[in-house]
């Protein structure tokens, strides 16, 4: 469990965070990039993640997959400048969420690359030889306006998720969830003042029953989640139970979605009637 120290780290960010006025106002879009689930066929699918958000203080990558040329190839394809992006932030040391950094990096080196610090040496080696603009992450941050790290979770794999707080709720995006999807959410979104809005990503849960998915999705509906994307390491059984259980709250984040915040249907002033 993450220490009581990070805990109240944590929530008094979140808590300033939840203030009125203190959320983005508007216009957070997030454009899946890079995904072995496709939902633009225009778009290459392959293992591993990465996607784009825009619209608040600045423009940041989350996770670069894990083929630099086809990360590249796909932005190129949905209209997205590498060298206009401002911060790299990468959840785990897997090679499907960290492979593209290089070709990344050679076609934008003013990046700030937000990593977990406890990276490997190997990599710690590489940003030093590479000359990287890069940030350790520990404990609970703040990267940009109205975007937070969780900071570093979990035991065996440590890994980082993102959070955008807006006026309709704070969004999470996380890469694999090795934590535990629900632990990310209960040690960080339920410390927020506001409902969950979007919860997306990988959830890592392809080797579960059945009956285990159906009680996680309903922990997420317990926890205030509104809408849910699920997708790369979910598994498709698992995919499939969380679109029964999110019914038209259910958003599809393959490769080449482009979630628009302020399009989602549901606000905190309409009563939830799942």
């Amino acid at each position: 469990m993450r220490s009581a120290v990070n805990i109240m780290v944590l929530a008094l960010c979140l808590c300033g965070m939840a203030a009125p006025g203190a959320g983005a106002q508007g216009g957070i879009v997030i454009k899946v990039i890079y995904n072995n689930i496709v939902h633009d066929d225009n778009l290459k699918g392959r293992w591993g993640f990465a996607c784009l958000v825009e619209g608040a203080e600045k423009t940041i990558l989350f996770d670069t997959g894990g083929v630099g040329d086809l990360l590249l190839d796909n932005m190129k394809k949905m209209g997205i400048d590498p060298s206009a992006i401002d911060m790299v932030v990468l959840s785990h040391e897997h090679n499907d969420h960290t492979g593209g950094l290089e070709a990344f990096l050679k076609k934008n080196d003013k990046a700030i690359v937000f990593a977990p610090a406890s990276f490997s040496e190997k990599f710690q080696s590489f940003a030093k030889d590479e000359k990287i603009k890069k940030v350790d992450v520990k404990g609970p941050m703040s990267i940009c306006g109205n975007v937070y790290t969780t900071g570093e979770m979990g035991d065996k794999i440590i890994e980082q998720s993102l959070i955008i707080t807006t006026d309709r709720g704070p969004v999470l995006i996380t890469g694999c969830a090795h934590p535990g999807i629900v632990r990310i959410i209960e040690e960080t979104l339920d410390l927020a003042a506001k409902q969950p809005l979007l919860v997306m990503g990988g959830f890592h849960l392809p080797d579960l029953k059945d009956d285990e998915v159906r009680k996680i999705a309903g922990s997420m509906r317990e926890l205030g989640v509104v809408y849910c994307g699920p997708s790369h390491c979910t598994g498709d059984s698992a995919i499939g139970i969380f679109r029964e259980a999110f019914g038209k709250y259910f958003v599809e984040t393959g490769a080449g979605a482009v979630i628009e915040i302020d399009r989602l249907e549901w606000t905190p002033s309409v009563p939830d009637n799942r």
